[in-house]
């Protein structure tokens, strides 16, 4: 997945556009895609499964990319390790779940981000609200910065 030497770096937007604001992760996806950056995987979806552990064995690093409810604004930043609370009641696994299913399966997880752009409005329509839209772009800005800082880490020996 590396390009000359770059670490693999994927990033997994999730989240559903026909509920305004929740498509803000694959909303970001589809606009790195549009901006053609070396040495990334995008994924968009509309949730997290156990699938997604399969994509993750393959990268250096992992970038999930989701709305939230609630939080600061523009965006929240958080580490994330592997968690084997999982839950089969529901239809969703958190991103810490698929870390550890990455974890156990291929006995290896990346280190992993996830990015919690805050949304606003969260009903049936298609489209993002304008201060989410604000906020997506924050998010990108930020998104492409920590990619060029990795980048420059890998090509200095960090």
């Amino acid at each position: 997945m590396a390009e000359s030497g770059a670490p693999a770096v994927l990033i997994v937007g999730y989240g559903n556009p026909g509920r305004q604001d929740d498509g803000l992760g694959p909303e970001i996806v589809q606009e790195l895609e549009r901006l053609r950056l070396p040495g990334l995987a995008l994924e968009a979806d509309y949730q997290l499964s156990i699938e997604h552990a399969a994509d993750l064995q393959q990268a250096d690093r992992v970038i999930f990319v989701d709305a939230a409810v609630s939080g600061p604004e523009p965006f929240e930043l958080k580490r994330l390790e592997a968690s084997r609370s999982i839950e089969f009641t529901s239809h969703t696994l958190a991103p810490e779940a698929v870390l550890a299913i990455c974890r156990d399966t291929y006995q290896r997880a990346p280190e992993a981000l996830l990015i919690a752009v805050r949304g606003y409005s969260f009903e049936f329509a298609e489209g993002l609200t304008d201060m989410a839209r604000h906020n997506k772009g924050k998010a990108l800005e930020f998104i492409r910065n920590l990619i060029d800082q990795w980048r420059e880490g890998k090509e200095h020996g960090s």
